[in-house]
């Protein structure tokens, strides 16, 4: 099991901050490019709900208050950071014409958030 300083563990949790943060930003300027059809209207707005929901939801499980809280925390940052990516896979999937360089940018970056919070959640219940 590898072992981290406190400051390694700080700078771990900023870096995410600013990560999580970042891809919201990301998303809500990509959404602005989007077609203003209704369905997209409807998915832009899913998926801007789901990507700012990724960072706050990482922002309080780092504020949590006990591990139980934290658990819960990133579970809701698990399910919102899966959301961002499914919605991304929608937009994909549609075959709109986007910034398809932007889009696979952001589909890497949700998958890289997805992978670092899940193992974040799944870390704290092995060591329950």
């Amino acid at each position: 099991m590898t072992t981290y300083s406190k400051k390694q563990k700080e700078d771990f949790i900023k870096w995410m901050k600013t990560k999580t943060k970042q891809l919201a930003i990301d998303v809500i300027h990509f959404c602005d490019t989007l077609p203003k059809t209704q369905a997209f209207r409807t998915i832009s707005f899913q998926l801007i709900k789901a990507a700012t929901s990724t960072g706050a939801n990482y922002r309080a499980a780092c504020r949590a208050r006990s591990k139980a809280e934290f658990f819960a925390k990133m579970s809701i940052t698990v399910e919102e950071s899966d959301e961002s990516q499914y919605w991304l896979e929608i937009v994909a999937g549609s075959n709109i014409k986007c910034n398809q360089t932007e889009l696979k940018r952001l589909l890497t970056e949700a998958e890289e958030i997805l992978k670092i919070v899940s193992k974040a959640r799944k870390n704290q219940k092995n060591n329950e």
